[in-house]
């Protein structure tokens, strides 16, 4: 294992923090404003952050807007914790931001799950192969589904390029299995669906986490990382009641991303739009 593997692995299992997508008035990204962000998450201690994953609205995005939140949370972090930049779509235009993304200092790759409505569980396995294959650092695949096998998930694991996988369903049964039958393979299964699904992944295996919920308050994230690890269940006990003594808040939050996201993706005639103020908001709660 290469010190970079080693160092990324140590990264995912720790937060994988993923920051919203500010933006202005104009609907444009906030560069100035992703930038303050970034710095506070970094400066806050968060392990890794994934740039343009699913709360900061890759989808909604355009492949040139993609490029200047990776160049921009590279930039802001500025070596402080790792940085995983998000790719996806079509394989083609996968490959040609991951290609970007690393030029512009990326420590890592994480590939969305490809949402080709036709292609099969072992052609998505494909998809994220044919990455693993195309980075020139660690690897790290999202997978959104429990339609998986057991050994399309060890075919993952096994790739020499793949740091770890970040498994977003909730189907802890699979997962168990899925560790289990991954025990001689390094790879890092990380907690997809956050904080609060995090106990029970951790329980079976399941190392790290994601949050969005950092954007908000990454010291109680921290706090919940900290519990986990050390095994405290009373702290971890409380860390989860501070939790949700703010969860309307993140829960505003939340609503006030997904609102922008809808409204940016989709206007009253169908067609994109570029109304941008609510998420710019809800960043600096």
């Amino acid at each position: 294992m290469t010190d970079r593997m080693a160092s990324v692995r140590a990264a995912l299992k720790g937060i994988s923090g993923v920051p919203v997508t500010p933006y202005g008035a104009d609907g444009e990204v906030d560069t100035s404003l992703l930038t303050t962000l970034i710095s506070r998450l970094a400066g806050a201690g968060i392990h890794n952050l994934m740039a343009a994953g699913n709360t900061g609205e890759f989808f909604s995005l355009s492949l040139d807007e993609i490029r200047k939140v990776h160049a921009t949370t590279i930039a802001a972090a500025d070596g402080k914790c790792l940085i995983s930049a998000a790719v996806g779509r079509s394989l083609v235009e996968a490959k040609a931001l991951a290609r970007d993304a690393i030029a512009a200092g990326a420590g890592a790759i994480m590939a969305h799950h490809p949402m080709d409505p036709f292609a099969g569980p072992a052609a998505q396995t494909d998809y994220f192969l044919a990455l693993a294959d195309a980075s020139s650092v660690p690897f790290i695949a999202y997978v959104r589904t429990d339609t998986f096998s057991v050994g399309d998930f060890r075919r993952l694991a096994a790739h020499e390029n793949v740091a770890g996988v970040k498994f977003a369903s909730t189907n802890l049964m699979l997962l168990a299995e899925v560790i289990r039958s991954t025990e001689d393979l390094p790879a890092i299964w990380v907690c997809g669906p956050a904080e609060a699904r995090a106990p029970p992944f951790y329980a079976i295996g399941a190392q790290g986490f994601t949050s969005g919920f950092v954007n908000v308050f990454p010291e109680i994230s921290l706090e919940v990382h900290t519990a986990l690890v050390s095994g405290d269940f009373c702290r971890r006990a409380q860390a989860h009641q501070q939790a949700r003594a703010v969860r309307r808040i993140a829960h505003s939050l939340s609503q006030r991303v997904k609102r922008h996201r809808r409204e940016r993706s989709f206007g009253n005639d169908g067609h994109g739009c570029r109304c941008g103020a609510p998420a710019g908001r809800a960043v600096s709660l």
